[in-house]
């Protein structure tokens, strides 16, 4: 992994699991739905992450630039993949369905 989507916030030598959930997942909706961001009840649920750390990871996320969100004003929101985080995505979990 470089330097610039480095994902490692636990300090140690392994990726946060959780984190590493919400990418498989927003692969896996990248690849099912190209053209849709996910609800992040939908990711909450299909990655098992409550919805506060959901929030947590996304906002590390975006700020590597893997990830765009889109919130709305009543605290829904959706995700999805940016350009970089699809090529991260690709490099890292291939074409394997996760």
């Amino acid at each position: 992994m470089n330097d610039e989507h480095n994902l490692d916030d636990d300090g140690d030598d392994g990726v946060d699991p959780v984190l590493v959930a919400i990418l498989e997942q927003l692969w896996r909706a990248y690849r099912e739905t190209p053209d849709r961001e996910w609800s992040l009840a939908k990711l909450s649920k299909q990655a098992g992450v409550p919805m506060s750390g959901l929030r947590r990871q996304l906002t590390a996320l975006v700020d590597s630039g893997l990830v765009v969100t889109t919130l709305a004003e009543d605290g829904t929101g959706r995700a999805s993949l940016s350009d970089d985080g699809r090529t991260f995505c690709a490099e890292v979990f291939g074409n394997a369905t996760p």
